[in-house]
C-alpha cells in the first residue's frame, strides 16, 4: 500500500512538471508560485530626500512618446535597489530611443540605496531618462479606476506586487500615451515609430510586456478598452488574467477575431500585433537560448530580427552571466546598455 502511495505521488509531481512545460495556458494561470503580500508602501507618500512625484503639475509628461518602465515592489529602510539586469532595460531603451522621455516609476517611496547608487548614476548621465515616484491612491484619482482602487481590490490578490504592476502599464499608457516594458526587456533598435501595437508571446496568446496607445482615436479606444477591462474582470486568484489577459481580450473585441494569425491592422482598425519574432523571438520554454553558447548563431539571428527581447525574469533571474562570456544575453547587453554592462564587476 504505502508503495502505492509513493508512486501516486510521484507520477502527480512528474504530471505537474509536464504541464509547467508544455502549457502555455497553465503558466498564465498558476506561475509564479508566491509573492510578497507586503504592500505597505503603496499607501506611503514621498518621503523627504526621495525620488520626485512623477504625477505632479511639473513632472508630467507633455506629450505621448514616452516609454514606461514600473517597479512595484517594496523597498526597506536601506532604499530602492535596481539590479544590472533591470537597469539595462532601462538603458537600453533610452541609447535605442533618444528622442523620447524615458521614465522608470517606483512605488516604494525608499530614497536610493547605496547598494544600487552607481547604478542610478549610470542611468541619470542619459538626459532623457527620468526616475520618479507614484503614490498609487493619488495615481488612480479622477481615473476610471479610483474608486475601485479605493475598495481594496489590490489587498485580495495572490499576487498583490504582480497585479500592481498590471494595473499600472494600463493605468500609464490611459493617462498620458506611450509605450511601455517590463524590466526584463532589451531594446535592440528604435521603437520612435511605433504608436499603437503589442506583441503576441506565441500564437495564441497576446503579450503584455511590449505595448504601445498614443493620443489619437484608436489609441483612446485601446486604453479606455483596457482600463474597463480590467475593472471588470479582474482576479485576484490568476496569475495572467490581468496582464496578457487584458491585451488579448482587448484586441480579440476591437479585432473582431480569437486568433492572432487574424489580426491585421486593417480589422484592427490601425492596431498592429506584431509576431512573435518582433518582442519574444525566444519562446519561455527555450529561454536558455540566451544564456548558452550552444546554437548561438541560431539564437544571434533571431534577435537580429527583433525589436527587443524579452528573457523571461521569471524563469532566467538566477542563471548567471558573467561579463567576460559571449553567450547572446552578454553581446547583446554588451552592445545595447553598454554603461550598465561595463560598470559591472564579474557578473551581469
Amino acid at each position: 500500500m504505502k508503495k502505492r502511495l509513493v508512486l501516486c505521488f510521484l507520477c502527480a509531481i512528474l504530471l505537474f512538471i509536464l504541464m509547467i512545460s508544455t502549457d502555455s495556458d497553465f503558466i498564465q494561470h498558476a506561475w509564479p508560485i508566491s509573492d510578497s503580500n507586503n504592500i505597505m508602501c503603496y499607501e506611503e507618500a514621498s518621503t523627504p530626500g526621495g525620488l520626485p512625484d512623477f504625477d505632479s503639475e511639473s513632472e508630467r509628461p507633455m506629450t505621448d512618446r514616452n516609454i514606461f518602465f514600473h517597479e512595484t515592489s517594496c523597498f526597506n529602510e536601506d532604499g530602492l535597489v535596481l539590479n544590472t539586469r533591470q537597469a539595462c532595460a532601462v538603458e537600453s531603451a533610452a541609447k535605442m530611443n533618444p528622442n523620447m522621455n524615458v521614465y522608470l516609476l517606483f512605488v516604494s517611496p525608499s530614497k536610493i540605496s547605496n547598494q544600487s547608487r552607481e547604478i542610478f548614476n549610470q542611468l541619470q548621465t542619459y538626459l532623457n531618462i527620468r526616475i520618479r515616484h507614484i503614490y498609487p491612491e493619488k495615481y488612480m484619482k479622477d481615473t476610471p479606476l479610483d474608486s475601485w482602487y479605493r475598495s481594496g481590490v489590490l489587498k485580495e490578490s495572490r499576487w498583490p506586487r504582480s497585479h500592481m504592476s498590471d494595473i499600472l502599464r494600463y493605468l500609464t499608457l490611459w493617462k498620458y500615451g506611450g509605450i511601455y516594458l517590463d524590466l526584463d526587456v532589451v531594446v535592440t533598435t528604435s521603437l520612435e515609430r511605433l504608436t499603437n501595437f503589442a506583441g503576441a508571446e506565441d500564437w495564441n496568446h497576446v503579450a503584455a510586456g511590449v505595448m504601445g496607445f498614443d493620443v489619437t482615436e484608436i489609441g483612446r479606444l485601446m486604453a479606455d478598452t483596457c482600463i474597463r477591462d480590467m475593472k471588470a474582470n479582474f482576479r485576484g486568484d490568476i496569475w495572467g488574467n490581468n496582464g496578457p489577459g487584458v491585451i488579448t481580450r482587448t484586441v480579440q473585441k476591437i479585432c473582431s477575431a480569437k486568433h492572432i494569425r487574424h489580426m491585421t491592422t486593417t480589422r484592427c482598425r490601425g492596431f498592429k500585433v506584431f509576431a512573435p519574432s518582433a518582442f519574444y523571438p525566444v519562446h519561455y520554454k527555450k529561454w536558455k537560448m540566451y544564456f548558452e553558447t550552444k546554437d548561438m548563431n541560431t539564437t544571434m539571428k533571431m534577435v537580429e530580427k527583433a525589436r527587443a527581447i524579452h528573457v523571461w525574469n521569471k524563469l532566467s533571474k538566477f542563471e548567471e552571466v558573467r561579463v567576460d562570456s559571449n553567450v547572446p544575453y552578454a553581446i547583446i547587453a554588451r552592445k545595447h546598455c553598454p554603461k550598465i554592462f561595463n560598470s559591472c564587476s564579474n557578473v551581469f
